[in-house]
């Protein structure tokens, strides 16, 4: 735990490890290479430690979450932090409106998770898994440099957000297919996180990218009487920027945005490597100009790309999106504070 004065100990710093998988890449400067013009992610990146982190401040800074254990259907994205990474070690840092993105670390992931990788913990609860989580999460924001989740499955997103509720108002934009205000029956699932959270005291959601006939009328019914908002996929297609400017006011006065990415939101053609690929969904073009629009506003305090299955991908195309994604993110992140 951070000591008296606000400082980490030593064995906060233990919160963190190398995922194998990742490990076996070399890291960042390894997988970068080619025309030295060309300045990757690979090349900017820096493996960092929580201790260093709250000296050294970069502007933001990596987190991986490989877990799935709550996923309601197919399975897979426990492998999604080492093959987002790697797509995202090979991608170019300049954004012509925003310029080069530098400036970002990486904690590795978190050590809980990845020796659950490893271990027969099938009896564990995914409310446990929340709670173990949310003490290293905690700790990740409490740091001045903004926190770039990469799941992992939204059952996450709890214990990601949960700790900003602490202090001030907060809101979430979940960019999903699906509103995941499913009832807790039993234990949490990949379905339930907003519920938990509006339970727990958010202040203010929304649902933007949502699909006609993905939900229940039940869960339209409790995200309406809880304040919630939606915004369809067919309104982003629309209009982008209106979709955006429609998602940033419902958010009201808060104080700080959370913004999450399930990338289910994606159509199934630009996306197939999810749990549920539906038709219906946005495209990338769509996806990434609307996550610059919403990155630009200040009160951005966590990010997060969660749901992406490499198993059931074709050809890399999700993982690639979900780096993309995150790229374009810190894109618009990086410009609206300029």
């Amino acid at each position: 735990m951070s000591g008296d004065d606000g400082e980490h100990t030593d064995g906060d710093a233990d919160r963190f490890a190398t995922h194998p998988d990742w490990e076996t890449t070399g890291g960042w400067h390894e997988l970068a290479g080619g025309d030295p013009n060309d300045e990757l992610f690979g090349h900017v990146v820096e493996r960092i430690d929580l201790g260093t982190l709250a000296d050294t401040v970069p502007s933001a800074v990596l987190v991986g979450e490989p877990y799935d254990g709550a996923v309601i259907g197919r399975k897979g994205a426990r492998e999604a932090p080492p093959t987002i990474r790697r797509s995202l070690a090979r991608t170019k840092t300049h954004h012509f409106d925003g310029g080069p993105i530098d400036d970002v670390a990486d904690l590795g992931d978190v050590r809980s998770l990845v020796e659950r990788l490893e271990s027969d913990a099938v009896d564990e609860s995914v409310a446990d898994v929340q709670a173990d989580l949310e003490e290293t999460t905690r700790l990740v924001h409490e740091t001045d440099a903004l926190p770039v989740f990469i799941g992992g499955d939204n059952s996450l997103t709890y214990p990601n957000v949960a700790p900003l509720l602490e202090a001030g108002s907060v809101g979430v934009l979940n960019l999903d297919a699906h509103l995941d205000v499913r009832e807790v029956d039993g234990d949490a699932t990949s379905g339930t996180p907003y519920r938990q959270l509006l339970e727990a005291g958010l202040d203010a959601y929304a649902c933007v990218g949502a699909r006609h006939f993905e939900t229940s009328t039940a869960y339209d019914e409790f995200l309406r009487e809880n304040g919630g908002a939606v915004v369809t996929a067919e309104e982003v297609g629309d209009d982008v920027v209106e979709a955006a400017d429609r998602a940033l006011d419902s958010m009201g006065d808060v104080d700080r945005l959370y913004i999450s990415v399930d990338c289910d939101v994606l159509d199934a053609s630009a996306a197939p490597g999810v749990s549920a690929p539906t038709p219906g969904g946005l495209t990338t073009r769509e996806l990434f100009r609307l996550l610059r629009l919403l990155a630009s506003d200040d009160r951005i305090a966590g990010f997060e790309v969660v749901e992406c299955a490499p198993p059931l991908d074709r050809e890399g195309q999700t993982a690639d999106a979900a780096a993309r994604a995150i790229a374009h993110f810190l894109a618009g992140y990086t410009e609206g504070r300029r």
